[in-house]
């Protein structure tokens, strides 16, 4: 069953497309993104370049108006940080 919806506060992208994110509850959670790169939308941020971009806009992520994901899927399956 899908959370609440929260917005994330900030993003770190780390090595290997692995995003570290804060959301507004105050959680944080690891989010592998490799599995996300084999969908056509995704693809173009295998460029590591284009995936270094990630920022937090509007409670989500975004790389450019083209790319974005929801923070209520990242938190919904995101590992969180202990």
């Amino acid at each position: 069953m899908p959370t609440q919806f929260m917005n994330v506060v900030s993003v770190r992208v780390l090595p290997d497309y692995v995003l570290a994110l804060e959301f507004e509850d105050g959680e944080k959670k690891i989010y592998d993104f490799k599995q996300e790169l084999k969908h056509p939308v995704f693809a173009p941020l295998k460029d590591k370049k284009l995936f270094r971009k990630a920022k937090s806009v509007g409670g989500g992520i975004i790389w450019n108006e083209d790319i974005d994901i929801a923070s209520e899927y990242l938190y919904d399956n995101g590992i969180p940080v202990r």
